[in-house]
């Protein structure tokens, strides 16, 4: 049954077996105090007087502030509500039940605390610079449901004024989720990365980050498609951002619509929504693979891609092979804050796609080439990759 919307100084008319608001009511987090005060002594060293002594500490040497306080193992997750979920620009208020989301998924999954932070502007310039602000409050920024192409330059003007990890989950995480479930779905089927020819639809914040991710990865080919169909490098009308990406994408020179591009495409990555007819997708390559990831209507049904393909992946956790996002940021994080480290490097990102796709190389099947959100090894694995890997990178404090 559908829920209506609570109306302020209204009577609640939600549904109140609705499972879903009753399970957001109050919010889904909670501040939680690691020390007892539970009498004048407890509140003495928690508080005022015995507080100053490390306040003064960390005034004469600033990098104390990560053993004392939170600051080690806390992350800011920043939104500006313009690209949440597949529902789009609705807002900082309306966000914020996925920025609790999101922070619970990362205390649950990886043990890092985190803060939904829903800021009141779109501007680029205010939401770098109120994030910088913000910044010596935290050990990390997860920036997330931002839109392209603005959210390209907030990270990369963050990640120059700061020295913390900043992480776009929407283009960084996704990637290295598809990557590794594409690592196993060419060994499942007794083939190589570097032989694959991949289409992905959608050229947004995740597009461009699993293209840029499958180049570094050693795929044979990629080939990038927006609303206007492929991009390459004699378009005119490309974005600075799409410039780039031409030129490293596309080695084939295709041009033409989606469609016409999946001809005999060996790997169909969709993020973007829409829908490709069964006709397109019968052109592909014998054996081919489909990762449909739109929520939560994949661009491809399961029940036609496993018509052609040999392993279909999706957004949704009702089917087999889910994408998912939790089974990368959680570990990242950790692993960079376990480090301290300055950034989360180019390397780190494989070395978590490598690492998540080895927990389930020994238990392949074309149903199972991604580990469940709820395996146990996971987050242990990634964290692990990811502090080796920062620290062989040179961005490692400890």
């Amino acid at each position: 049954m559908a829920a209506e919307i609570i109306h302020p100084n209204t009577e609640d008319t939600v549904d109140p077996v609705d499972a879903v608001f009753a399970l957001h009511r109050g919010g889904k987090m909670e501040t939680v105090a690691t020390v007892p005060v539970r009498d004048a002594d407890d509140l003495s060293l928690a508080y005022t007087p015995g507080v100053a002594r490390v306040c003064t500490a960390i005034a004469e040497q600033p990098e104390l502030v990560n053993d004392y306080t939170w600051k080690s193992n806390v992350v800011a997750v920043v939104t500006d509500g313009t690209a949440v979920l597949g529902l789009g620009d609705i807002g900082p208020e309306a966000s914020l039940p996925v920025m609790e989301g999101k922070a619970i998924l990362f205390k649950q999954f990886g043990g890092v605390d985190a803060v939904p932070i829903a800021l009141a502007t779109t501007s680029v310039d205010e939401i770098v610079e109120t994030v910088v602000r913000l910044a010596p409050s935290f050990g990390g920024v997860n920036l997330e449901d931002i839109s392209a192409p603005r959210c390209f330059e907030i990270e990369r003007r963050l990640q120059e004024a700061l020295d913390i990890p900043i992480f776009h989950d929407d283009q960084h995480g996704t990637a290295i989720v598809t990557t590794a479930a594409l690592w196993n779905a060419a060994k499942v089927t007794g083939r190589e990365i570097g032989s694959l020819r991949a289409v992905i639809s959608g050229a947004g914040a995740a597009g461009i980050a699993i293209a840029k991710m499958l180049v570094a990865a050693g795929i044979g080919d990629v080939s990038l498609c927006d609303r206007r169909g492929v991009i390459h490098q004699g378009r005119e009308d490309l974005t600075d951002v799409k410039a780039e990406i031409a030129a490293l994408t596309n080695k084939a020179g295709i041009k033409g619509s989606l469609n016409e591009a999946l001809a005999g495409a060996d790997v169909f990555i969709g993020v973007s929504g829409g829908t490709v007819p069964e006709e397109a997708v019968a052109t592909m390559a014998k054996g081919c693979f489909v990762f449909a990831m739109a929520n939560p209507n994949p661009e491809i049904h399961p029940e036609v891609a496993h018509r052609y393909a040999s392993v279909v992946a999706t957004g949704r956790s009702d089917f087999p092979n889910q994408i998912n996002n939790v089974l990368a940021f959680p570990g990242i994080f950790a692993g960079a804050l376990q480090v301290r480290a300055t950034r989360i490097t180019e390397g780190m990102k494989l070395a978590a796609a490598q690492a998540l796709a080895a927990v389930v190389a020994e238990e392949l099947t074309p149903q199972k080439v991604i580990p469940s959100p709820f395996d146990e090894r996971v987050a242990p694995a990634v964290t692990k990759a990811v502090a080796e890997a920062a620290r062989r990178e040179g961005v490692a404090r400890r």
